[in-house]
């Protein structure tokens, strides 16, 4: 015999059906027959009060990307749901499977410009993989576990559920729903064996080849893969930035981070291989630079899932369709052992030039004030390079992105195609919640901080762990590097005027510190890692400190900037 409950609770079923065990949320006048419904569920769902829309949804994305799970965030209607339309839009961009349900006035009031309505399908349909207005109770369960299949299948991203408040209300005999086919969408494509061994042809044949390593990797569980075939015929390999934790740091194979504020070598040898393979990557305008000159003497083999990203900025020679696990798995028994050795060994200088003009510099300091990266390495190696990264965006990203090192997969989270400030804060409280036996360290800037602020409530009401670590310059420290080195100097609304963070998280019940002295730095982040629950480590740094090496806007990728 059916169940006859609200369309509220079959919400609540339908989650857990779909494995669900923590949503982020805040709760409102149309949303709130979904939060009267949880209040039965509170066991078996462990919802996180956050204190802005926004977080929720970045908050979500920090969940999804260590745990490899769907993020759920949960929101009222009209501002509440245009508060998520940042996170929407980053989740999108940078493939996160979230779920994001919305509140909405009722069916018979659509339309009218009632009281915090607003059209979520029409906002959010450019921005996620898929939305869906559910009208009736009848629905609910449908629409759950359709949204789930979408978010996680294939290409991973954000859905969008519109539930109006009728469909909460409304009562319905309770059934679950099991969506795991939907005609026209075809999530995983069938690898074609011929392209694929095309594709090893011309890896075996290849005199200087460079892998390029994208986040595509770490979405597929294909490291093993990854790593199996990069050390059967040894192949140099480099990491967009969402791809950085895929390969191991110290891996033999990894020569470093592609991209503006990438490694010098692997930039430079893009423009000199003879065969690019490019695995779950997008070919992003930062990795890239000047299309027009990029790698155009190599051939190019393209493995994606999505057939829209292959050729889309960069033709392939070889378009090899499917998830990257079972491409790459396929790949291995026709790839030749082969050794590369003096392609690899032209690496090197590249490297040391690197290191003598920036790295030791930037890691090893003997004078001045504290630098972003040696803050970076010290909180790196005093968690034995296993702690998960997040970053805000800006100077504190590229920083914390090129000097942290990763031992583990699912280790960086970070926004990358959409670059949004205030992303780091709430996104590390989820990534305290996707992983909780792991240490999460936060490198932002005190521009992002202060985006997002308001969401060390939420870790003070959570106890969530979070390590943050404040690079803290006085400027919008990115802005203000572009400005030095492009527009004369002229520091228009870069400079802050900020306020005591110590004082700010303490009030939050947050212990803190602030660091200015190079000679304080190490006890001061073993006391941050030993103690129990959240921290701040306020770190003053050198105010007008650069990214370096650096690819200016529209330059060949070969053409870095090592020094200004």
């Amino acid at each position: 015999m059916k169940e006859k409950i609200t369309g509220a609770e079959a919400l609540m079923r339908s989650l857990m059906d779909e494995g669900v065990e923590t949503l982020f949320g805040y709760p409102g006048g149309q949303i709130m027959p979904v939060y009267d419904a949880l209040y039965d569920y509170t066991k078996e769902l462990n919802h996180i009060l956050v204190r802005h829309e926004q977080g929720a949804v970045h908050a979500a994305q920090g969940y999804a990307r260590v745990s490899g799970k769907v993020g759920v965030a949960v929101v009222t209607s009209g501002p509440g749901a245009t508060n998520t339309v940042t996170g929407v839009a980053d989740a999108m961009i940078d493939s996160t499977p979230i779920v994001v349900i919305c509140g909405q006035v009722g069916t018979a009031m659509l339309g009218t410009d009632a009281f915090q309505e607003i059209d979520v399908v029409g906002m959010t349909q450019p921005i996620s993989k898929w939305n869906y207005q559910i009208r009736r109770a009848e629905d609910v369960a449908w629409a759950v576990s359709r949204a789930f299949f979408i978010a996680r299948s294939g290409r991973p991203g954000p859905v969008v559920l519109d539930f109006t408040r009728n469909a909460q209300v409304g009562e319905v005999d309770y059934e679950p729903a099991k969506v795991d086919f939907i005609r026209s969408y075809v999530p995983v494509p069938k690898p074609d064996m011929e392209i694929i061994r095309a594709a090893a042809d011309l890896i075996n044949k290849s005199v200087k080849p460079l892998v390029l390593v994208g986040q595509g990797v770490e979405l597929a569980g294909a490291q093993q893969e990854l790593q199996a075939l990069l050390e059967k015929a040894q192949l140099p390999a480099a990491c967009t930035l969402l791809g950085l934790s895929a390969l191991p740091s110290d891996h033999p194979l990894n020569m470093g981070m592609l991209g503006m504020h990438g490694n010098l070598a692997p930039n430079v040898m893009t423009n000199q291989c003879d065969l690019l393979i490019a695995i779950g990557m997008r070919f992003d305008d930062r990795v890239t630079g000047n299309l027009k000159t990029y790698a155009r003497q190599a051939k190019v083999i393209h493995f994606d899932i999505d057939p829209s990203e292959i050729g889309k900025l960069v033709r392939p020679d070889c378009k090899v369709l499917g998830d990257c696990r079972q491409t790459l798995a396929a790949l291995l028994p026709l790839i030749e052992e082969n050794t590369h050795q003096n392609w690899i060994s032209g690496f090197a200088p590249y490297y040391e030039r690197e290191y003598n003009k920036v790295i030791r510099r930037a890691i090893h300091p003997t004078e001045g004030p504290l630098l972003m990266g040696e803050v970076v390495r010290a909180v790196s190696e005093a968690s034995h390079h296993e702690a998960i990264l997040v970053t805000d965006v800006g100077q504190n990203q590229m920083f914390a992105a090129r000097y942290f090192q990763y031992s583990r997969p699912r280790s960086i989270v970070t926004s990358g195609g959409l670059g949004t400030m205030g992303f780091g804060l709430p996104a590390a409280i989820g990534a305290t919640f996707g992983a909780p036996d792991r240490t999460v360290c936060l490198f932002l800037g005190d521009g992002g901080l202060q985006m997002t602020l308001q969401e060390l409530g939420t870790i003070m009401e959570q106890g969530a762990p979070v390590k943050i670590i404040l690079l803290n310059n006085n400027y919008l420290g990115n802005v203000r590097q572009w400005q030095a080195m492009f527009w004369q100097h002229r520091y228009s609304f870069t400079p802050m005027k900020n306020p005591n963070y110590e004082f700010i998280a303490r009030a939050y019940g947050i212990p803190a510190r602030t660091v200015v002295d190079r000679a304080d730095l190490a006890s001061a982040v073993s006391e941050m890692l030993s103690t129990p629950g959240p921290y701040l480590l306020q770190c003053a740094v050198l105010e007008e400190d650069n990214v370096l090496p650096m690819t200016p806007p529209g330059a060949n990728i070969d053409e870095m900037l090592l020094e200004v």
